[in-house]
């Protein structure tokens, strides 16, 4: 079978930054598959199009730049909260590099990474984590197969035992 859409791949991978021979930012092996359902529009679809046509056992290497992938840095993205937003979460939360999640006033989540702090606000980076980075992804398409009435329902890989992804 080809990856196409309505497929559930399952690939092995490294995802390294720049190039090749990048820093390893993640690693997907055979024994630890990434397994989804192809064409959701759940995924990087510069990432999706790079595997469309290949076939079970095939290799892939491509590399994405910010664009095609998660974007430049948006100096927007980065903005000084209120220390208050902080109250209650602990003393361990205000460390430079931890990941927080913060609702806004409408109610929306949104994900992003303590720069600095002083007593009256903190420097958060609501940019997701790869903005800005190019990623080169190398790896196999270990398994095609067609989707299960289920997951085109859900538009989901669903492992064998039920738990949906």
């Amino acid at each position: 079978m080809l990856v196409e859409d309505q497929n559930i791949i399952t690939i092995a991978y490294d995802l390294r930054e720049g190039h090749a021979k990048g820093p390893l930012l993640e690693r997907m092996d055979p024994n630890w598959p990434f397994k989804f359902y192809f064409g959701s529009g759940k995924l990087l679809p510069a990432f999706e199009e790079q595997l469309r046509g290949l076939e079970e056992g095939e290799s892939f290497e491509f590399t994405l730049t910010p664009e095609e992938a998660y974007g430049p840095v948006e100096e927007g993205n980065i903005i000084e909260v209120p220390r208050s937003a902080f109250q209650g979460l602990g003393d361990n939360v205000l460390i430079a590099g931890n990941y927080v999640t913060l609702t806004d006033d409408l109610g929306d989540a949104h994900n992003g990474k303590i720069l600095s702090w002083t007593a009256e606000k903190v420097r958060v980076d609501f940019n997701h984590e790869m903005a800005g980075r190019t990623l080169h992804f190398s790896g196999v398409v270990l398994h095609v197969r067609e989707a299960t009435l289920d997951e085109h329902i859900r538009k989901n890989y669903i492992e064998e035992d039920g738990v949906r992804n």
